[in-house]
């Protein structure tokens, strides 16, 4: 048998199913593409699911890709064991409801026996434990005999994930031979020694889990495959692991050639070389994706990897930094499968290169200070680093929790991660609580300010919607980087952009930037200091990086709707100034796409009359079709011009005016109309006050009056549809509901009076004298205050003179009460007021009033009882 090398088994494979009709799709990006259910592609099937769950049309039914992966659960058994990496390649091919079974097997048995040369008394097929037609392929058309297939249980030979799509599995082993194995008696296909190797899975995605343990057959049967490249080349090349394949070999080569030291002459050492082998490898495919340290998610899975790498190094001897030429010997040797490698290479060496200096000034001191932590601990007898120090070396010395783990598990100790944990919410938590910071110029500050100030962004916009333009800086929302990749946000600053940044009152534009290799959505444009313009928005697809070439192309309609507004801003305050005086001057406004708001000195409401004027001849301009001219020119040239300037504003010596004809001549750095019969039409639609002597006004232009009179028709139709009639009907139905509604207020209002009457009863008999003067005092059910005024104005003619006292419980357990007083009584003494306060307590509530009339709610029904009893001793203390 031939022993090719990885990559010429990685060439052989993508031709043998290109050959079965397959088309061959490059290896995807190691950052998932609209799935936040993975941090980094794990295999070769998950950039793929669009295609399986059927939310995407595949390219081609039959499809071949070898797929980078990164896998990070074991990075504390890298280089540890020579079985374990976190980077590897995942051979596939895949079926979306076109060949199944016979198909999948018959290949994958052609491909390592035909055209790899693979023993085939050597290889042994696994299937699922009731996979009887699998069983039968395997036996009666390849030809295997019953005893070298082997039947497993769900746990090894069952793909599922919940609820969804799923199936049995056939895997093949390979038998490396009694070298590799364990040497017991029953050693076979399973055991856990190194002899038999998995290097196929197929997986026949048949059935369709409802999660609740019920399967029912798929109508459409995929097939999903993987092999592992770097173990395939373990079988091919009879080598004891994946670090001695001719690829991971020769790097392991150039590790040794760096640090003096040879690979598998000090087991210590060994681990070393492992794991800078294989972080080298993942953090250059990383990098090249566009992924960037960072302390959060994809950005510190690699960081991790990096730190642990350079640590890992320093331990070998080797000095300085030395990932980047490390990297050279990855790119050399695995560009032919991943050409991106090579094309960015320079922003792979810058980044490795940076985060290696970044973490060799504080590793030593942070080595020291953990020594002294590791000194404390064994001076109290402990084991364990606690939380707080481990968050100290995380914090102050950029020591990943693993590294430091690993560390101290060099020498017996264990780390406090709950404790960790807790501190690194506590320092989020704190963060976010925090006021923001702010410079010496009281600016809030942000990562802009980290940038180079000499680089700056020139506006070329004003008659162009899309241009092409450098990547000069990137940045996330605290760091400045070398990429920006798939789902993450970032602001993006070019050499040159058709975006306007949001200045001036106007709001900036939002659009689209593409490069080869990624695309990326502007949600907003902002002017930054030194004369730099921000593209912040979010990548929907691939990556950028700085130094693309850069498509850039905004939204149109946006844009136009926005200078149909800013136009007529301009015409809006010439008209104000003509209809309510000179004294009127731009004090802020507020300019978008769907409407403008322009705030004005001025000193009372403006009348209907004065609204209507200012409309009339903002639309009259419009209708003019006057040409809308802008020009470049000297501030002193542009003031004899009287051309309006606003207060307060910086203006260079150099100054933009526009200009439309003799009405308007406005300074303005913004974007407008060529000509004032774009806007089409002008509509105010609000005008308050919003401080003293600022008044402002809300308009619509265009597109925006356009669906604001749809709105208000779409209301005015449902409110005639409520109203049972047509709109042109409306008005006078609304008239008949109102008198309607008066007719049946007032109805109702004489049925509570006559409901309140009888509730009552005949109280005559209740009149008591006191001192002379006559009080009722009664209790009414269910009697709502604006009822009980009218109850005690029929009780106080009944009784002639005296006082009235009344209480009802109401919904709620809530209580009103009401008293009156007579003109008699008054003169006795008697004061309403006071009684109502003297009783009110005894409800849980209090109240007053005048002497004639008084009132009190409270919410202790249970109360009414003593509070009208107590109204007598309190009456008799008035009377004099």
């Amino acid at each position: 048998m031939e022993k090719y090398g990885v990559n010429e088994l990685r060439q052989m494979f993508l031709k043998f199913f290109e050959n079965k009709g397959h088309l061959v799709m490059k290896s995807f990006s190691l950052v998932p593409h609209n799935d936040k259910s993975l941090l980094i592609i794990n295999s070769g099937m998950a950039p793929l699911k669009p295609y399986f769950t059927g939310q995407e049309i595949p390219p081609r039914r039959r499809v071949t890709t070898c797929q980078k992966c990164i896998r990070t659960p074991d990075i504390d058994n890298i280089g540890k064991t020579a079985r374990h990496g976190t980077f590897f390649e995942m051979l596939g091919n895949f079926s979306f409801g076109d060949y199944f079974k016979h198909e999948a097997i018959a290949w994958s048995w052609e491909f390592l026996t035909q055209t790899v040369g693979l023993d085939p008394n050597r290889l042994y097929p696994s299937i699922y434990v009731d996979d009887d037609e699998a069983f039968d392929i395997w036996n009666k058309e390849i030809g295997i005999p019953a005893e070298r297939i082997f039947r497993f249980g769900k746990e090894d030979n069952f793909w599922e994930h919940g609820e969804g799509p799923c199936g049995p599995c056939s895997e093949i082993y390979y038998d490396r031979g009694e070298k590799y194995g364990c040497g017991k008696p029953g050693c076979t296909v399973g055991c856990d020694c190194d002899r038999y190797m998995e290097v196929w899975n197929n997986v026949f995605s048949q059935f369709n889990n409802d999660g609740k343990g019920n399967y029912t057959e798929l109508a459409q049967k995929n097939i999903d495959t993987g092999m592992g490249l770097e173990r395939l080349a373990v079988v091919v090349q009879d080598v004891d692991s994946i670090f001695s394949v001719d690829t991971i070999k020769n790097l392991l080569d150039r590790i040794s050639e760096l640090c003096g030291i040879k690979y598998l002459e000090d087991p210590k050492k060994d681990v070393s070389l492992r794991i800078v082998a294989d972080h080298i490898r993942s953090c250059s495919f990383m990098i090249s994706d566009g992924i960037m340290p960072s302390n959060e998610g994809r950005g510190y899975v690699l960081r991790r990897l990096l730190r642990r790498a350079a640590r890992h190094g320093r331990l070998l001897g080797i000095q300085g930094t030395f990932l980047a030429e490390l990297s050279k010997t990855v790119i050399a040797l695995s560009k032919d499968g991943y050409p991106e490698l090579e094309e960015r290479k320079d922003m792979i060496f810058k980044v490795l290169t940076e985060e290696e200096n970044k973490f060799n000034k504080t590793i030593d001191l942070g080595l020291t200070i953990l020594a002294e932590m590791e000194d404390e601990m064994n001076k109290n007898g402990e084991k364990t680093l606690s939380g707080e120090n481990t968050f100290k070396l995380y914090d102050t010395y950029g020591f990943p929790i693993d590294l430091t783990k690993e560390i101290l598990e060099e020498k017996g100790f264990i780390v406090d991660e709950e404790g960790f944990n807790a501190c690194m919410k506590q320092q989020k938590d704190k963060a976010r609580a925090a006021h923001k910071k702010t410079n010496l110029l009281g600016a809030d500050v942000t990562i802009y300010q980290s940038i180079d100030p000499s680089i700056t962004s020139k506006f070329i916009g004003y008659d162009k919607t899309e241009a092409e333009g450098k990547v000069l800086v990137l940045t996330t929302e605290d760091e400045i980087v070398e990429a920006l990749t798939d789902g993450q946000e970032g602001t993006i600053i070019t050499d040159q952009t058709p975006f306007y940044a949001t200045k001036g009152g106007q709001i900036g534009d939002t659009g689209v930037i593409t490069t080869t290799d990624g695309e990326f959505v502007v949600e907003e444009t902002i002017a930054l200091l030194g004369g730099k313009i921000g593209h912040v928005g979010k990548v929907i697809k691939g990556m950028i990086k700085v130094g693309d070439t850069a498509s850039m192309k905004i939204d149109v309609q946006r844009r136009l709707d926005t200078c149909n507004n800013h136009s007529a801003t301009h015409l809006l305050q010439k008209a104000l100034q003509i209809v309510l005086g000179s004294h009127v001057a731009q004090a802020g406004s507020l300019v978008g796409e769907d409407r403008l708001r322009f705030d004005f000195t001025h000193f009372s409401a403006m009348t209907e009359e004065e609204i209507a004027k200012v409309e009339k001849i903002v639309n009259e301009k419009i209708a003019e079709a006057i040409q809308v001219i802008t020009r470049e020119m000297p501030i002193d040239e542009a003031r004899k011009l009287g051309a309006m300037m606003l207060f307060g504003e910086k203006y260079g010596e150099i100054v933009r005016v526009v200009s439309m004809g003799d009405f308007s001549v406005e300074f303005c750095g913004g974007t407008h109309v060529p000509n004032t019969s774009v806007i089409h039409s002008f509509k105010i639609i609000s005008e308050q006050g919003v401080a003293a002597g600022v008044r402002r006004i809300e308009a619509l232009t265009g597109n925006g009056l356009m669906k604001y009179y749809q709105e208000q028709e779409k209301a005015l139709k449902e409110a005639a549809a409520a109203a049972k009639t047509s709109p042109a009907n409306l008005i006078s139905r609304i008239e008949a509901m109102q008198e309607e509604i008066r007719a049946l207020r007032s109805e109702n209002e004489s049925l509570k009076s006559k409901l309140a009457n009888n509730a009552m009863g005949d109280v005559m008999d209740q009149v008591t004298d006191v001192k002379g003067v006559k009080l009722l005092a009664i209790n009414v059910d269910g009697v709502d205050m604006n009822e009980l005024r009218n109850l005690g104005d029929n009780l106080k003619d009944k009784i002639g003179e005296g006082v009235v006292v009344i209480a009802s419980a109401v919904e709620g357990g809530k209580v009103n009460l009401i008293s009156m007083a007579t003109d008699a009584a008054m003169k006795a003494g008697a004061h309403a007021g006071n009684l109502i306060k003297a009783i009110a307590g005894f409800v849980g509530g209090g109240g007053g009033g005048r002497p004639n009339m008084a009132q009190a709610g409270g919410k202790n029904a249970a109360g009414i009882k003593e509070a009208l009893e107590a109204v007598k001793a309190a009456l008799a203390d008035q009377i004099k």
